[in-house]
Order: C-alpha cells, then structure tokens, then sequence
C-alpha cells in the first residue's frame, strides 16, 4: 500500500482513488476519492473499488498462511461494509465536529467526538454482534483477524510520523529540540508512576498494567497496541485500553483548551506544548492544539492587545506528539526485553537473543522501516519533491484509519461481556481517572512550562 503511494513521487497516481471519508452533514459528501486526479468518481465507487483492492490484498494473504480464501472473503466482506459504515457514522458532523470548526459546518453544537468516535461505534457494534449473534460470529469467524489488521495500520503509520518528522525539519529548532527534551522528560515519569498504581493499588496483572501505562503515556491505540505485542498480552487487553484513551481524550479535548485559555493565554507555546502532552490521541491532541491556537490568539488581542501569528501552537502541539509517535517502536523494543529478561524470566536462566527476537513485535520493524524510508527520500527532495511525497503518504495513509476500525470491530466480535467484567473494566477506567487527572494533565503541564516559558510566536502585524 505504501509503495504504491510512493509512485506519486514518479508522477503516477496509482491508488489516488482509495476512498476518503469526510466529516459530513449530507451524507452524499461522506465519500470521496483521496486525490483531487479522481475528483470526478463517485465517492461511493470510490469505496467499493477500496474493499475490492483491501480484500484481494488480505485474500493473497490468508492464501500464504494456509487460511480458507473463499470462508475469508465471505466473512471479511461482511466486516468490511459493517465496519465502514460505523467508520463513516462517527464522521457526522454533530457527533466528529470540535467548536474550532463550527463555523466551517454552520453548526452551533457537537458531541466533539473526532472523527475517531467511528472506533468506538465500531467496537460496540462488534460487541453486539459478538454477544448476542453468536451465530454470525461464528460465521466470520475466518475473517476476524484483529492482529493482523492492528499490525498493517501501525506500519502505515510510520510513513505518516516520518513525513511529519521531515516537515518538522523546518520549523524553528529551539521549538523542535524543547520538544523532544519535554517528551524524554515526561516518559520517564509518566509510565512508572502509571504502571506502579495499576500494579500496587488496582492489583492489575503485568499483563493489563503495561498497555494501560503505555496507552496513558504515549499515543493511545498505538502505543497501547504495540506494548500488548511485545508483552504477547491477549488482543483484547490494548484494544479495550485504547477504548478508554479515546473516551477520555474527548474529555481533555472539551475542558483543556479553555483551561490554557484562562491560564495560559501570557505563554501560548506552553499551552501548545501540554496539549500534545496531556491529550492521548493524535486527532484529539490536532484538534485541541487547534482549538487553543484559536482561543489564545483571540484573547491575547483583547486582553494583551498582541497579535500572533496562526499555527504556532498548534505546531508546538504536532511537534511533540511526532516526539511521542516515534518513541513507540522503542518502547516496544525495550518492554521485550525487560518481560523476556525480568517479568517472566526464570531465576537463574539465561534470556538468549533468540528469546528476545520471537518475543519482539515485528511489525515494529515495519514502522521504523517506514519511517527512515521516507525520512531518507525527503531529505534530499526538493520542494515540489517532497510535496508529492507528503501526498503519497497521506494516499496510503487513507488506508491507516479503515484497518484500526477493522481492529475494533473485530476485537468486538472477539468479546463478550462477562468476560470484561470479570476483569475489571471498572476499575481499569478509575486506574485512568485517578492517573489522568490526578498527575499526567499536571505533570505536563509544568514540562511544558519548563522547556517553552518565555517562547511566543512571531507577531501577526
């Protein structure tokens, strides 16, 4: 998929008509083609020329692993079109729109959702279906491979964080360099005080802990996702703390930027910086720092009478969650070897490279792949170069968003209640609770303080 994208550098469009969903008031505009070359087919051949191109891809797949093709195509093709449509509900506008953007849609309300709610709706409908239609889990059963698909997204993922890597190499250094100090900073406090709550005093297993403290602390699916790989945890257990992360970045997203706007409205590279430290996912974080970068900007005008210029706390915010997305394949990195070596290690055995190697997610190997190819590419690119770099990564990127809401439809699937209750789903959200509001929010705040006190962006006039 990614390769493909990747002809855009040579001139060829070759998956430009991959399907967009947009935020939409009139459903006949949910659908799109990705690329402005296919601006005349409709969207909704758009979308079915995307399952047909994912569906032979998987099928190859399935084939190489000895699976049934044909038991998979039948069950993957009803995934696919239950799970988009619940991809595509959590674009209504009244449900995705965050206030920055009420205007664009001549709307005065939203649930402020992102477009991410469309995970949440998919792994409640799964869930449905996996509890109450046993009968039509079973039959998909085939194509319920949550593992697989989570695996794919994160790879895509890497081409997205090094093409914002390499756009970063041009925004002011000092900006940049703060950054990543603010990030080494907090996620050395962030995951251990996290890890050792969930343990102490919610008596959670190694096995919950870890993707909880991960999730909290990095980028929420992602990082949630790649720790329960590289722990070997049950798929169950990321996906339902990456339930949580997005639930509570909504939370963050409706009372921290008008948090920064009271308090913060004197530094607005602090108030940018704690929204890509405090907020857990990537939509959610963009759309805070979005939403503070307007709200400061205006007061300041009133109150301070200084005119900033547009974007530079939004930047301060995508500058450090590119920090945090790329420490994911680290992270899991050093968590195999710490679980192989120390938490599940017998006393007086040796833990051998090989043990470390089956236990290393591999598909992290994908994502930092990725990640150099297009910081290798971009480097040495010219501007228009890299101009239709960025677009074929953001084609292939389109594909990112169908495959983690596959992830939660089938993880859906995969559940049942009974068994989530037994283990805990309670307490794992107060464990979030107490974490989130009770130090992360504030122990990034004063990080942010720390590194961009005293930093203000250029004046507008």
């Amino acid at each position: 998929m990614f390769l493909l994208g990747l002809l855009k550098v040579a001139g060829l469009d070759i998956i430009g008509w991959v399907v967009k969903t947009n935020i939409w008031l009139d459903i006949a505009k949910a659908l799109s083609p990705v690329s402005d070359v296919y601006k005349g087919l409709p969207g909704i051949v758009s979308l079915i020329l995307t399952y047909v191109f994912i569906t032979v891809l998987l099928s190859i797949g399935v084939a190489a692993m000895g699976g049934n093709v044909g038991r998979f195509i039948a069950g993957f093709t009803i995934i696919f079109w239950i799970t988009y449509f619940c991809w595509m509900l959590g674009h209504y506008a009244f449900i995705a729109v965050t206030p920055d953007q009420y205007a664009k849609y001549n709307i005065n309300w939203s649930l402020r959702l992102t477009g991410e709610a469309g995970f949440i709706i998919a792994l409640i409908i799964g869930l449905l279906i996996g509890n109450f239609w046993p009968g039509l889990a079973r039959y998909l059963q085939e194509a319920t491979k949550p593992e697989w698909f989570v695996k794919t997204a994160i790879v895509i993922l890497g081409a997205k964080v090094g093409m914002y890597a390499l756009q970063s190499t041009g925004l002011a250094a000092q900006v940049v360099f703060r950054g990543l100090c603010a990030i080494i900073e907090a996620y050395l406090i962030y995951w251990p005080l996290v890890y050792f709550i969930a343990r102490r005093y919610f008596k959670f297993t190694p096995e919950w802990a870890a993707p909880l403290a991960s999730g909290i602390s990095i980028c929420g699916v992602s990082a949630a996702i790649a720790t329960g790989a590289a722990i070997k945890a049950r798929p169950i257990v990321p996906v339902i703390v990456s339930s949580l992360v997005i639930i509570f970045a909504v939370v963050e997203l409706l009372i921290l930027p008008f948090v920064a706007q009271a308090w913060l409205y004197k530094e607005p590279m602090v108030a940018g910086a704690w929204m890509g430290l405090a907020v857990k996912t990537d939509g959610a974080a963009a759309a805070s720092g979005a939403m503070v970068d307007a709200l400061i900007r205006a007061k300041a005008a009133t109150a301070l009478g200084i005119k900033w210029q547009e974007g530079w706390m939004l930047m301060a915010t995508t500058t450090v969650k590119v920090f945090i997305d790329i420490f994911i394949a680290i992270w899991a990195f050093i968590l195999a070897i710490i679980w192989a070596w120390k938490i599940e290690g017998r006393e007086g055995e040796k833990v051998s490279a090989a043990d470390i190697w089956v236990r290393f997610p591999k598909f992290v190997l994908g994502y930092a792949a990725l990640f150099l190819l297009v910081l290798l590419i971009g480097s040495s690119a010219s501007k228009d170069t890299l101009k239709l770099l960025s677009a074929g990564v953001g084609q292939a990127d389109t594909f990112r968003g169908i495959f983690f809401a596959l992830t939660f439809f089938t993880i859906g699937l995969m559940s049942n209640f009974k068994k989530l209750r037994e283990e805990g789903m309670g307490r794992l959200a107060l464990v979030y609770l107490v974490c989130l509001f009770g130090f992360i929010i504030w122990i990034g705040l004063i990080i942010s303080w720390l590194f961009f006190h005293g930093i203000t962006p250029p004046s507008a006039a």
